[in-house]
């Protein structure tokens, strides 16, 4: 099996039974933000993309690059489609031409031709991805690998139950807003950013444990910010609370921990994995250690490349003609009338103040979720707050954009503050800002919220509830006490053992109970 590196989550698979491409992202996410780095432009695209199979692993843009994939992905591949609860993913590749598909059920083999063997897990809750993430295990041959890309399972045991895995794809750095956008003390920012970069680190160390692969390949970001007013969001600052730590700080992390099965890909590496999986040899474009070592001469050679990509997209926000309070109310209105579930957790208005074009005056606007209506900000203390430039919001109206998390939080081009904990309904349905998309949200929640978790584990005088409030993560594994507080290190959430209160977000109250 061959293994080939696209850059930043994308890779090709070839075997003699077929070729796979994953996740091939070039063009710029969420608003000019984003890019891969490093920069796999210039690869041979008409070649990699001449495949029998595409995985896109879920809608993110950093996965799902429409204009790269009709430009250069072949039409003749079939589509490896993992069992999300909406069809918005199919519908996007069958407008951009696709026409064979493989719908896939999660957590079941399915052979294709040759003897080529995948398995698509599907994450379908409302935080996982946008409305989606997945998983991609491949086996030819008796050589495994399992793509974990950004995907959060609760373990895993079901790719450990199909035999050894061989070769272990998955994220390690951030992918994520905070704390960088929130309007915090340096300091205070600092430490936050700290205390996430160390548990993305930590839940990567625990998929690793769990899966014991011969090699584990840091993959799925970190992005860079080549926008003059983004810079300062490149780990090359020597912030120790940086939350995009790149592959040659995964390897100095990883030895810390005893880890030496490390391979980096650069976008043009090959790695061939023989003799059953346990043996590799992996070939770069350039030295990994120089390559990194000139990461900052690297970053702004691409940041001059790319400027006049980023003003051109810049321009093309602009929308003056449109009524952006009247618009929000016609679009949000009717969603914020049928959601019970996320507007009860929002529990409040939540205020976006809109920057004009020359940010001298600001129109501010609220979202009353207890209200059910969005109309001007009228003096009343808020929860939440964001503010950012007007013609954000008028491009995501003029594209009719479902999803504000895969568009305007994750461009990281917005301010932030709050009072009080994180509150993940808030998120939730600003990724939902769709009919189809809100009813299978509020569904789950529905679902969710009657759930009995009947299963304990113990924590030296405490016993507690097996699976995390939130999203199910065992905490036989992912959970640490200290003190009276349980930290679930799969996503971060803090809970009070004695109230069960969680600390980190309205709702999801723990079961616990200290043993006399």
């Amino acid at each position: 099996m061959r293994i080939t590196g696209t850059g930043h989550a994308s890779m090709r698979i070839d075997t003699a039974a077929g070729s796979i491409l994953c996740d091939p992202w070039v063009n710029p996410a969420y608003f000019a933000s984003w890019f891969p780095f490093p920069d796999n432009s210039q690869l041979d695209w008409e070649t990699l993309g001449d495949v029998d199979y595409l995985y896109v692993s879920h809608l993110h843009r950093d996965h799902f690059d429409a204009e790269h994939l009709k430009r250069f992905i072949s039409k003749k591949a079939t589509v490896l489609l993992p069992e999300y609860p909406t069809s918005q993913l199919e519908d996007e590749l069958r407008e951009l031409g696709f026409k064979s598909f493989v719908r896939t059920k999660s957590d079941q083999v399915h052979e294709l031709d040759g003897g080529l063997k995948v398995m698509i897990q599907a994450l379908i809750s409302p935080t996982d991805g946008p409305i989606g993430d997945s998983s991609l295990w491949v086996e030819y041959d008796g050589v495994r690998v399992l793509n974990q890309n950004d995907a959060r399972p609760s373990d895993l045991s079901r790719f450990n139950e199909l035999g050894h895995v061989h070769a272990h794809l998955l994220q390690f750095s951030g992918a994520i807003w905070y704390p960088m956008v929130y309007e915090l003390p340096d300091s205070a920012k600092t430490a936050f950013g700290k205390q996430k970069r160390d548990r993305q680190f930590d839940r990567t160390w625990r998929y690793i444990d769990d899966l014991k692969a011969d090699f584990v390949f840091p993959i799925a970001g970190p992005p860079c910010f080549l926008d003059d007013d983004l810079w300062q969001f490149n780990d090359i600052h020597g912030d120790e609370g940086n939350i995009f730590p790149d592959q040659s700080v995964f390897l100095s992390e990883y030895a810390k921990v005893g880890g030496t099965n490390a391979i980096v890909q650069l976008p043009g590496s090959v790695t061939e994995l023989t003799a059953g999986g346990t043996q590799q040899s992996t070939t770069h474009p350039m030295p990994i250690d120089e390559f990194f070592a000139n990461k900052t001469q690297h970053l702004e050679e691409m940041r001059e490349r790319k400027r006049p990509v980023i003003e051109a997209e810049k321009a093309s926000w602009r929308h003056p003609e449109i009524d952006v309070l009247g618009e929000l109310k016609k679009r949000i209105e009717p969603l914020l009338e049928e959601s019970i579930y996320m507007a009860k957790g929002v529990g409040g208005p939540v205020r976006f103040d809109l920057l004009s074009y020359d940010g001298d005056e600001i129109e501010s606007i609220v979202v009353d979720f207890p209200g059910k209506q969005v109309r001007p900000y009228a003096d009343e203390k808020v929860r939440y707050r964001f503010k950012m430039q007007r013609e954000l919001i008028e491009h995501l109206i003029f594209i009719d954009e479902g999803d504000w998390v895969n568009s305007l939080f994750l461009s990281c081009r917005f301010s932030a503050a709050r009072i009080g904990q994180y509150n993940e309904f808030v998120y939730a349905f600003f990724k939902c800002l769709s009919e189809e998309r809100l009813q299978y949200a509020e569904g789950w929640y529905d679902e969710h919220e009657k759930q009995v978790e009947a299963e304990d584990t113990e924590f030296g005088d405490w016993t507690v509830q097996r699976r995390c409030p939130h999203l199910k993560a065992d905490l036989s594994r992912f959970g640490v006490i200290d003190g009276n507080t349980l930290t679930c290190q799969l996503h971060g959430w803090k809970f009070d053992l004695p109230s069960g209160r969680c600390l980190t977000s309205v709702g999801h109250k723990i079961r616990a109970e200290k043993r006399a």
